[in-house]
Parts: structure tokens; C-alpha cells; sequence
């Protein structure tokens, strides 16, 4: 039998801060716009050009640090990485190797029902390199390549994680939950797909239940979460190949393609030494008095895990419901808002998980971007519950008021959606239906109950769905019955 394997894994995530201008330049930190139209002297690296701190780079770094359950470190300053790439005209890029920001920390997340605690090793500030448009698919295929210094210069955190996942599954789960914390404290928009969440993933194999690390491989462009779990599946099968083959795993950096579902190699894997770190010259270091910390941490919101244990302790959502709502920080924001107003959280809960997110969904749209407001969707529940209109005219009504913004009152007036709730109206309607089916009749009165369906049935369509299903349902089993 041979040898079980187990896979050791640990993630770098580089955040881009939400701040107005770029950590040591006035340059604006905007994604897109016209290429090298957002640069200064500093971001091209042209001599004589010096940094400035941006004092809000570093409240924001110290902001997600605590929200990760890490030391701020009073004293840390920077360091100079050198290497030589088109994206970094100065030849080095400005970042934190000897004393960081943040030291340690930890994530909770949960696998399959067990919880599981993720351990950081340190959280560290740099600036972004710039950018390289290839002009075919790949720096390999390309007879040339571009460069955008847009982005250079732009002030990141990079979280660094210890070696403590175990499955490309974790690793995912463990980077939707990031992603959740780091949206809530506001310190960066996580937008996977304009780059300012981007995540490099360390993976080597080793004996199960040995202690030793294999020799790892680093995956580079990985750039959504189902990406991760993929890249990490195929590494972890090529390097279980090579081992069970009796070969030799080797240490370098891979590019995960998208489009083939493999991993290819770049290049041999740097130490730390061939960056030649050493302290940046122009830049003093940085020194935090204790008290702007605790001021800090005082404007930190409920975050994500505190956020779900209350929905399930206090409004009785399920844990997987209660997940899906403070997954996002605009769906639990919304999801609190709509129970303010309308005090049952299970329908409110079940409105934004099917109806919201399908539309927002279909639509390819962020909830900040919906016309639909928490009193809008309010008013719609307590229509719907006060039996002014059924559940699936509700629904009709919902789409209506996503697609114009309108409210939930006028739509139904406007197209006379109200639902019909007298007796004697719905009477006449439900003896024109009995007579009209005679074989539906014949069948309940026979014990085949699932008949009644189809009569209620044929009332709603004789009403356009505006009967009261209930006062339907009770009209026909009196005349039936």
C-alpha cells in the first residue's frame, strides 16, 4: 500500500487599503483610467523623488490587524526589496520585512460543521507594483508587453498565514472569510476581480502524520476564490504523481491558467536574501502610542463571527442562513435594516437569500448598486403578511421594484394587483370552478386529496393569482366536503 500523503498549506493576500490617495505619494488610488495617467515622479521611480507616509495606510493596516486578533506592534518601520522587473521602475519595492505592523493572529473558520482556527504569522504594509499588459495571453506567448504604472505605488497589506490549512477546500473557505472581515472593518472593497484582493498560495505534501514540511511550490494568479480551490486540487495531484514516482518536488514559483486547469512553471523560488532587504533610508520608522490603537479598535463594527453567533442565538436563523447573511457586509447590514422594520428575521432571511441574491445575481450587480432599500422590501413582507396580496404576487412585486425602484404600494396599485379577500366574490368564482370540473370533483370526493391542488389551482387562474389561497382553500373543502 503506498504512502498517504497530506497537504500543508499557507496563503500571502495582498490587500489594496481604501484610501483616497496611494501610501507615499498624493497620486489617487482609482482603479482603471487612462494607462500612466495617475503617476508622479515617486511612482516612476525618477530620482530625487522622496515618500510620505500616508497616515490612514497605517490606521487601516492597524485596523484589520485587530479585527484579525493580532499584536500591533508599536515600533516597525521600512524595509527596501530589490529586484529587477519592468512593473517596478525603481528597482525595489518599498515593504516591511524586519518589523512589521501587525505580529501573529488568528482567523476561526469552519469546515463541514468543526471549527477550525487559522493561524496568521504577521500582516505587514508595502506599495503595489505596477502593471504589465501582455500583448498576447501570456508573458510566454507575447511579443511584447506594456507597462501601467497606475497602480504602482498604490498601499497594500499583505496578511501572511502560517502553514496551518490542510485542504484546498480550507484554503477557500478560509479566503471567503478573510474577505468578509477585512469588508467589514472598511478598510479595502475586496474586489477580486478589479485586484485589490489577490491571493499567492504555498503548497507542499508530506507524510501523513509526519512533522517535517515537504518542499513547497508557490501558485501565483489565482484571482477568485473557486480559482484557489482549483489550482490547489491540481498541485496537490501533480505533486502527489511526482512523489509516489519516487521523484523530486522542486521549489518554484507556478502560474495557475485558468483556462487549461493546470499550473505551469515561472521560475526557481527566491529566498529571502536574494531581495537584499535593508532599511529604507528615506523613511523614519513608525511609532504608535497605545492610546490611538485602543481609539481604533473602538470603531471596529461586529464582525462577521460575532455577527452570525447572534443571528442564531438571538433571531433564530440557522448557522447556514445566518453564514449566507454576514458573508457580505452589505447583505447583513441590508438583513438588519429590513428586521427593524419587519421583526421576522426567518422571512427576511429567506427573501434576500432566494428572491435578493437571484436577481442581483442575474443582473451581474452588487447590493450597493439595488434600487430596492431595506423599507421598500419592509413594506412589500407586511402587504404580503396583512393578505393585501399572496406570496407569488409578492414575488411579481419584488422583480417590479428591482427593476424601477418604485415602491412596493404603487406597483400594486398601478397594475391592480390586490388580492381578492371577500367571501362572497370568491364564492361565486369557486362554484363556476366545481362545476367546470366535475372529474377534479369526483376525485377528492373519492379520497384523492391531491385534487383539491388542482381546483385551487384553477381559481387562481380564473383570479390572474390575486385570490386569497387560504380563503380558497377553505371555500372549497366547504362546498366539497
Amino acid at each position: 500500500m503506498g504512502v498517504e500523503f497530506e497537504p500543508v498549506i499557507g496563503l500571502e493576500i495582498h490587500v489594496e487599503l481604501k484610501t483616497k490617495t496611494k501610501i507615499f505619494c498624493g497620486c489617487p488610488m482609482e482603479f482603471g483610467g487612462e494607462p500612466n495617467s495617475h503617476v508622479c515622479p515617486f511612482c516612476l521611480g525618477l530620482p530625487g523623488a522622496l515618500p510620505v507616509l500616508n497616515k490612514q495606510a497605517v490606521e487601516y493596516a492597524v485596523r484589520a490587524g485587530l479585527a484579525l486578533n493580532c499584536e500591533i506592534v508599536p515600533y516597525s518601520r521600512f524595509d527596501r526589496k530589490s529586484y529587477f522587473y519592468p512593473d517596478l521602475p525603481s528597482a525595489y519595492q518599498i515593504s516591511q520585512f524586519y518589523f512589521y505592523i501587525c505580529k501573529g493572529g488568528h482567523l476561526e473558520i469552519e469546515v463541514n460543521g468543526e471549527k477550525k482556527k487559522i493561524r496568521l504569522n504577521r500582516i505587514h504594509l508595502e506599495e503595489d507594483a505596477g502593471k504589465l499588459l501582455h500583448s498576447g495571453s501570456s508573458i510566454t506567448t507575447s511579443q511584447y508587453s506594456l507597462a501601467d504604472y497606475n497602480r504602482g505605488g498604490s498601499g497594500l497589506i499583505e496578511i501572511v498565514t502560517e502553514p496551518d490549512l490542510r485542504s484546498a477546500e480550507e484554503a477557500r473557505i478560509f479566503l471567503e472569510q478573510l474577505r468578509a472581515v477585512i469588508e467589514y472593518t472598511g478598510v479595502s472593497d475586496v474586489k477580486m476581480e478589479e485586484g485589490s484582493l489577490r491571493c499567492d498560495a504555498n503548497i507542499s505534501l508530506r507524510p501523513a502524520g509526519s512533522s517535517q514540511f515537504g518542499t513547497k511550490t508557490e501558485i501565483k494568479n489565482v484571482n477568485s476564490f473557486k480559482s484557489l480551490e482549483r489550482a490547489l486540487e491540481y498541485e496537490i495531484e501533480r505533486q502527489r504523481e511526482i512523489l509516489e514516482d519516487g521523484g523530486v518536488i522542486i521549489q518554484e514559483t507556478r502560474g495557475w491558467d485558468e483556462g487549461k486547469g493546470i499550473t505551469t512553471s515561472m521560475r526557481t523560488k527566491e529566498e529571502a536574501n536574494d531581495y537584499r532587504y535593508f532599511p529604507d533610508p528615506d523613511l523614519p520608522p513608525i511609532v504608535l502610542e497605545p492610546e490611538w490603537i485602543e481609539e481604533i479598535r473602538a470603531t471596529l463594527p461586529e464582525l462577521p463571527n460575532a455577527k452570525k453567533e447572534r443571528l442564531v442565538k438571538e433571531l433564530g436563523l440557522s448557522t447556514y442562513d445566518a453564514g449566507i447573511i454576514t458573508g457580505s457586509r452589505a447583505l447583513a447590514e441590508f438583513f438588519d435594516e429590513t428586521v427593524a422594520l419587519f421583526n421576522e428575521p426567518k422571512t427576511v432571511a429567506n427573501w434576500l437569500m432566494v428572491e435578493f441574491l437571484s436577481l442581483l445575481n442575474a443582473n451581474n450587480m452588487e447590493i450597493q448598486e439595488s434600487k430596492i432599500t431595506p423599507q421598500q422590501l419592509s413594506s412589500l413582507l407586511k402587504s404580503q403578511k396583512e393578505g393585501k396580496i399572496s406570496g407569488k404576487i409578492a414575488k411579481t412585486v419584488f422583480a417590479e421594484m428591482f427593476a424601477t425602484g418604485k415602491d412596493p404600494e404603487e406597483i400594486i396599485k398601478e397594475k391592480g394587483l390586490v388580492q381578492i379577500s371577500d367571501e362572497k366574490a370568491l364564492a361565486s368564482i369557486v362554484e363556476k370552478v366545481i362545476s367546470a370540473n366535475p372529474k377534479s370533483v369526483e376525485d377528492y370526493q373519492g379520497g384523492k386529496k391531491n385534487a383539491l391542488g388542482f381546483l385551487v389551482g384553477q381559481v387562481m387562474k380564473e383570479t390572474k393569482g390575486q385570490a386569497n389561497p387560504g380563503l380558497v382553500n377553505k371555500l372549497l373543502r366547504e362546498k366539497l366536503d
